[in-house]
């Protein structure tokens, strides 16, 4: 049986923390529009602010669907799986914003973070949670994990700076339903920008 939590404890924090991959679900206000779940992963890019925040580091990828979206309306959930361990699921929904590295509070943030992988970071995603919920996970099947992939490390590190600003304004300017989505400097959407999004790139980023 499910219940609720009235922030994240101790004891939650360490679920939350201690899992290898999340999923992150965000839509826009328009009916016709595109529903959007992102898996993340990679260690330490998942931090526990306080008992009701919640922040992840957002990386250069072919999608800017969560972008767009907390700009456009702010509606995020954030859900966990346990694939080891006993079965449990929990869900995390709140208000995100997106916080760019040129932003006020950017610093603050950043540091609770590992200090590598500052190339292609585009973001941090920031979540004031306000329902926290879990679930059995009956279902959910039981998992061995290998290992985190690098494959986002290391095609960032074969670019520059200057490779991902033209990144985020050529395709990670518009989400597929035409929303604003990275806001760079000059950024000019394009309507081949979502075509192009979704054969090219990292899906780290969505």
């Amino acid at each position: 049986m499910g219940k609720t939590y009235e922030s994240i404890d101790a004891g939650l924090a360490g679920f939350l923390l201690s899992q290898p991959v999340f999923f992150v679900g965000t839509a826009p206000l328009a009916g016709e529009g595109h529903v959007n779940v992102s898996p993340k992963g990679m260690a330490g890019t998942f931090a526990v602010v306080d008992g009701s925040t919640v922040a992840y580091l957002d990386y250069s990828g072919s999608g800017t669907e969560t972008i767009a979206h907390l700009r456009e309306n702010g509606r995020i959930v954030v859900m966990f799986c346990a694939f080891d361990g006993p079965p449990k699921i929990v869900r995390l929904h709140g208000r995100g914003r997106v916080v760019r590295p040129a932003d006020d509070g950017f610093a603050g943030l950043r540091a609770l973070f590992p200090k590598e992988r500052t190339l292609g970071q585009r973001s941090i995603i920031v979540v004031d949670v306000v329902r926290i919920a879990d679930s059995c996970g009956f279902s959910v099947p039981l998992m061995e994990q290998r290992g985190d992939r690098d494959l986002l490390d290391r095609q960032h590190g074969r670019r520059d700076e200057a490779h991902f600003e033209n990144y985020w304004r050529t395709r990670n300017a518009e989400s597929i339903d035409g929303l604003p989505g990275v806001p760079v400097a000059a950024a000019t959407p394009t309507p081949a920008a979502a075509r192009d999004r979704r054969t090219q790139g990292s899906p780290h980023g969505s």
